[in-house]
C-alpha cells in the first residue's frame, strides 16, 4: 500500500506540474500576487484566454464599496436609470400625475399607489344629517354655528 502511495503522490508531482488543473493555476497565480493568469488547459484556446485571480465574493465586495457614479465610471450600468427611469423620477419628484417618454404616455403612479383625493365633507344620510343641516342652515342662530351645550357664548 505505501509503495502504491509514493507512485501516486510522484505522478501527481508529474501532473501538477507539467498539467495543473485549472483551480492549481488559479491558486498558484493568486498566492504569487498575480491580478490574471493563462490557462494551459483547454487545448484548443491554449494560452490565449486570460482570466482574473478575483473571486465573485472579492468582486461584489469591492462593488460594494465603490458609490454608484463610481460604477458607472468604470462602465457599470447595473445600478443606473434607464432613461424612462429618469423621466419617471424627474416627473414623480415635481409632482406630475403623468409624463411622456418617447411619445407614449405612462403614470407616475406607483403599483398598487391610488390617486389622491382633495379632502372632502364625508357624505351624511338619515337624522344625524338632517339634526346637522338645521343647526348650520338656522336663521334663529346667527347663521346657524352655535351648537347645543355652548348656551350665550355662542350668541
Amino acid at each position: 500500500m505505501s509503495i502504491m502511495k509514493k507512485i501516486r503522490d510522484k505522478a501527481d508531482k508529474v501532473r501538477k506540474k507539467y498539467i495543473p488543473t485549472f483551480g492549481e493555476q488559479h491558486s498558484k497565480a493568486k498566492s504569487e500576487g498575480k491580478k490574471t493568469f493563462k490557462s494551459t488547459r483547454d487545448d484548443t484556446k491554449k494560452g490565449n484566454l486570460e482570466y482574473s485571480t478575483e473571486t465573485k465574493a472579492e468582486r461584489s465586495k469591492a462593488q460594494k464599496r465603490m458609490s454608484n457614479r463610481e460604477r458607472a465610471r468604470v462602465g457599470d450600468k447595473s445600478k443606473q436609470l434607464s432613461e424612462k427611469g429618469a423621466a419617471f423620477k424627474l416627473a414623480k419628484k415635481s409632482g406630475k400625475d403623468t409624463f411622456t417618454h418617447k411619445g407614449k404616455k405612462y403614470s407616475t403612479l406607483l403599483k398598487g399607489e391610488k390617486k389622491k383625493k382633495l379632502l372632502q365633507m364625508p357624505e351624511l344620510s338619515g337624522k344625524t344629517s338632517t339634526k346637522i343641516k338645521k343647526i348650520i342652515r338656522s336663521p334663529k342662530r346667527n347663521g346657524g354655528i352655535a351648537l347645543r351645550g355652548y348656551g350665550k357664548a355662542m350668541r
